[in-house]
């Protein structure tokens, strides 16, 4: 199963230093009949699409408790078995939780399938958004509007290879 890991670029940074991405559990997007009903879609590409986007919303909130790390969502691209990512029933009913899924174990790095990461000209926008998520979430529109603008910004695909680069 394809799965779509939220991180921030000390994150990513870690994830190089250890060769793993990890502690276990691991929060992660992936396309689940949850997303399936939330998207109506039967093509994988769009669905693996709208996986990817959750995860990169995700990787928004990351931001938004990490002011100190540069004001670019990143998520890895990796495949796990399929018994490895389990969607958790307690989470079923949260908005920001269609699609994901708990990862039992740390994925080593070296069997991520690709990297995407916001280009230089989404880091205001993503910066703003990131400044906005808690009043987007309570409700306030201009602050929705703020956050719709960083999902504006197509996430960047990167080799894996391309890692120390990237965090360099």
């Amino acid at each position: 199963m394809r799965v779509y890991v939220p991180l921030t670029l000390p994150g990513l940074a870690e994830a190089y230093r250890t060769g793993e991405l990890g502690p276990a559990p691991l929060a992660a997007f992936a396309v689940t009949p949850g997303l399936r009903e939330w998207y109506v879609s039967d093509d994988i590409e769009e669905l693996e699409y709208a996986a990817l986007n959750r995860a990169a919303a995700a990787s928004l909130r990351l931001l938004a408790g990490d002011p100190g790390a540069a004001r670019r969502r990143v998520v890895v691209a990796v495949d796990v078995p399929d018994q490895q990512a389990v969607v958790d029933p307690d989470r079923a009913l949260d908005a920001n939780a269609v699609g994901e899924v708990r990862v039992g174990a740390a994925v080593p790095l070296a069997k991520a399938a690709a990297v995407h990461i916001d280009a230089e000209d989404a880091v205001a926008d993503v910066s703003a958004a990131a400044e906005a998520l808690g009043a987007a979430d309570q409700g306030d529109d201009d602050a929705r509007f703020t956050v719709d603008g960083a999902e504006d910004h197509e996430l960047l695909w990167y080799g894996v290879q391309e890692i120390p680069n990237l965090i360099g």
